[in-house]
């Protein structure tokens, strides 16, 4: 090819109109960039608001910070009746027992709606698909009632016994589609080998659930730690309050609220989500995909 030819040819592309093809990718990135700024604005909104005076906090809708404020946090750590790492381990507590309460039962639950054979099984099926649509305010009454009787009132217990009996159906739905999708060939060569209901539970389906168990157990963390509801209505001691009944306590009908202390504390409790979304995010992927599939 000689120097005239590549000259042209040079030429005629960049005289030749820009495609949709090549645009379209460059568009649509640039309009999730906008999307995800738009989201994400009032999370960095309230960072730079931790990091503000209070008396600046609502002048300036900006994120920029003129005037760093560290103590915001180490005032708000020790601003209400007991410092906020009591908050921490309480909710942490709550947590676990939460997610441990339905590894446990929601496997079990599912496994036998799975894989065994009992009667009526399609209408306990059927009745724990419709406790999925039941609003927590309509059992909230006689459950408090319940546990008043039982004296758990202003403990962890009705927080997390609940859970160990299968009480979220949600997880026992996802775990049955998951292991509907094992071969029940697994569970013949086990059986052969010696195995009984429970071997096979314990070594071939538990191994195998992984994902489930993953996604059961990032999303019960998430709900457990931001739950307000429920934790607001069991716990009435300040000693036991949870990080979101602790941070409704910084606001104060009466005398002023410490927003700069609230907004420090509030990042500190997005920070174990966070992080349990980052760690967690490859298992729940593939939770929810090897789901759906079925």
């Amino acid at each position: 090819m000689t120097t005239e030819t590549l000259r042209g040819t040079m030429a005629a592309r960049r005289s030749a109109p820009i495609s949709w093809a090549r645009v379209r990718p460059v568009v649509i990135h640039v309009a999730l960039a906008a999307s995800a700024l738009v989201m994400l604005y009032p999370v960095i909104w309230m960072v730079v608001s931790s990091l503000r005076p209070g008396n600046e906090i609502f002048r300036d809708p900006g994120i920029l910070v003129k005037d760093l404020r560290i103590e915001n946090y180490r005032v708000g750590w020790n601003a209400l009746t007991e410092p906020f790492t009591r908050y921490l381990l309480n909710s942490a507590l709550v947590v676990f027992g939460a997610i441990l309460g339905n590894l446990v039962s929601c496997s079990m639950a599912a496994y036998a709606f799975a894989r065994l054979e009992f009667t009526g099984k399609k209408f306990w099926f059927a009745i724990m698909l419709l406790s999925i649509m039941l609003p927590i305010h309509v059992v909230i009454v006689p459950q408090y009632i319940l546990f008043s009787h039982l004296g758990w009132i202003n403990t962890v217990l009705p927080l997390i016994v609940p859970k160990l009996l299968a009480t979220d159906a949600f997880f026992v739905f996802l775990m049955v589609q998951f292991i509907r999708g094992i071969p029940r060939e697994l569970d013949e060569a086990a059986r052969i080998d010696g195995c009984g209901r429970g071997g096979i539970f314990l070594r071939v389906i538990l191994p195998l659930m992984v994902p489930a168990l993953a996604t059961t157990a990032i999303f019960t963390f998430i709900w457990t730690w931001n739950d307000f509801f429920s934790q607001l209505i069991y716990l009435t001691d300040p000693k036991m309050y949870t990080v979101p009944v602790a941070l409704r306590s910084f606001v104060d009908a009466t005398a002023s609220t410490s927003w700069g202390s609230m907004f420090a504390m509030s990042v500190v409790s997005l920070v174990p989500v966070f992080l349990a979304f980052l760690l967690g995010q490859r298992f729940l992927i593939k939770g929810i995909a090897t789901t759906g599939i079925k």
